[in-house]
């Protein structure tokens, strides 16, 4: 085994995970290759537009692909129980209105079949596709900050077999342990090899019990291990025989171009390998690093490219918010704790979500907008719908379904609706309409504009998110109240018509 690398933290995950990075050599002998990736624009990797067929335009995953909403994750509890909040609008418009990977980091096995099942399942209700972050591998973080996971690999192995068994049979995404690749510098030799085999057989087990599971593998970030020590390393772990790819830049600042390059120097070191792609964590990286490689919650940071499978580049599938953004490294709160600080820090540093383009990605890079906080708890909406929503019924019939989760608590509740066209006339733009049976009031809302008058409620599109292909659906949400009961509505009506509700 070779000396020990020296340490320098980086971007710790959500329970206060943190990396090392490649020695100071390393780091210079990459300068040349991230000041070329650098020279190239964000707009490069800016979103590529859904086709009205949904077809993959880029990576292995459809450009229309919708990664799973979670109710109840800490930051749409937070806008929830916080709507008077001036920083709720923001945090509310451009970090709880979207997908975010949901950890395994804490070892269960009595019920981790049941957990990731009631993920998957309600994923695969709402038309959308869960990105879980497996997080047991034992001597994580090499017993640093979240030193933990199973206890031996024996025990690990076991475990991934119960967490595969509640994936179904529906599409997810598994991001397969941070660090446990790239950080290796506390392993022997023996005990790398047989990490990495273990890591490979989580893999086949994975695909085993889940077929349209995707799994990807640790590889790093651009500014640690070079592409062909990553390489080396993920082709030992088993990623030709029994992953879909790797991910980049987990927890970590950055920028997207800079992963880009980097991911396609690994896949390249791999032998261009067709059937593998990489994935990028975007959450935080739209200022990339801060100065003097500081990592514990820094100031200046923003929320980069939106999760999206559209990135208009065939080497990588999706930027995915691995890292949920506004979840603390530990020190602005204790780590992985939910940060209303770092939350609009990271969001008012950034631009709103951007309408999908209807071209080929232009190289325009959307300007950084910093608004000005509001007591206002409704997020403002982005577009003004038109006056009277029509569906387009030139050709075949229309149909629609609904499907309404909520994640409730005591005189509380946030709402994810997907609206899916099940029918074969496109849809144009669109009003869905439904009546509370209780005495719901809706206080705030993403993705859409609500109005409400008693108990009717009246919801229309942005503009960007109006035009429905057939077999296209788009998702949005709400916050809520109710003071006795808060029962799901059976009826809907889309344009008039009426929905089934699913």
């Amino acid at each position: 085994m070779s000396t020990p690398e020296p340490v320098r933290r980086a971007a710790p995950a959500p329970d206060g995970r943190a990396t090392e990075e490649q020695p100071a050599a390393s780091r210079r002998r990459r300068t040349a290759l991230l000041a070329l990736a650098a020279g190239a624009t964000a707009g490069a990797v800016l979103l590529a537009t859904q086709t009205g067929a949904g077809a993959a335009v880029q990576g292995s995953l459809a450009t229309g692909t919708q990664f799973y909403k979670d109710p109840a994750s800490q930051v749409v509890k937070w806008v929830a129980a916080n709507p008077n909040d001036s920083r709720t609008p923001v945090i509310s418009k451009r970090v709880a209105s979207q997908p975010q990977g949901i950890w395994f980091a804490n070892y269960r096995p009595d019920t981790v079949t049941s957990d990731v099942r009631t993920i998957t399942t309600a994923a695969a209700g709402a038309g959308q596709v869960p990105v879980l972050v497996v997080y047991e591998i034992p001597n994580r973080d090499c017993g640093g900050a979240s030193a933990g996971g199973a206890p031996d690999l024996a025990s690990y192995d076991a475990w991934v077999a119960k967490f595969a068994a509640g994936l179904g049979s529906g599409p997810s995404l598994i991001v397969l342990e941070p660090d446990s690749i790239a950080l290796t510098t506390c392993l022997t030799a023996q005990q790398q090899t047989d990490r990495f085999a273990s890591l490979s057989r989580a893999g086949a087990t994975i695909h085993a019990a889940a077929p349209n599971a995707k799994v990807y593998l640790d590889g790093g970030h651009s500014t640690w291990n070079s592409a062909a020590t990553q390489a080396d390393r993920l082709r030992s772990a088993g990623i030709l025989a029994n992953a879909n790819g790797f991910f980049t830049n987990v927890s970590n600042f950055n920028t997207t171009a800079g992963e880009v390059g980097y991911s396609k120097s690994v896949l390249a070191a791999l032998g261009n390998p067709g059937n593998l792609h990489a994935v990028i964590d975007t959450s935080r990286n739209g200022n990339g690093p801060a100065g003097g490689g500081a990592w514990c919650d820094p100031a200046g940071r923003a929320i980069g490219n939106y999760p999206t499978a559209a990135t208009g580049d065939a080497s990588i599938d999706a930027f995915l918010w691995v890292k949920p953004p506004g979840e603390a490294d530990g020190c602005a709160a204790a780590a992985g704790t939910f940060s209303a600080d770092v939350a609009y820090q990271l969001a008012a540093n950034a631009s709103d979500p951007s309408p999908q383009p209807t071209a080929t990605p232009t190289a325009t890079v959307p300007p950084t907008v910093t608004p000005t906080p509001t007591a206002t708890a409704t997020p403002t909406a982005t577009a003004t719908p038109t006056a009277t929503p029509t569906a387009t019924q030139t050709a075949g019939t229309a149909a629609c379904s609904i499907a309404y989760r909520t994640n409730t608590w005591s005189n509380g509740f946030t709402a994810d609706i997907t609206v899916k066209n099940t029918g074969t006339a496109p849809i144009s733009s669109w009003t869905l309409k439904w009546t509370y049976g209780g005495d719901q009031k809706v206080t705030g809302f993403w993705n859409t504009k609500i109005t409400q008058s008693g108990a009717a409620v009246t919801a229309t599109d942005l503009g960007y998110n109006g035009t429905l292909a057939a077999g296209a659906s788009t998702g949005f949400g709400f916050q809520g109240t109710y003071s006795a009961a808060n029962p799901t509505p059976t009826t809907f009506t889309l344009n008039g018509s009426a929905c089934s509700a699913v």
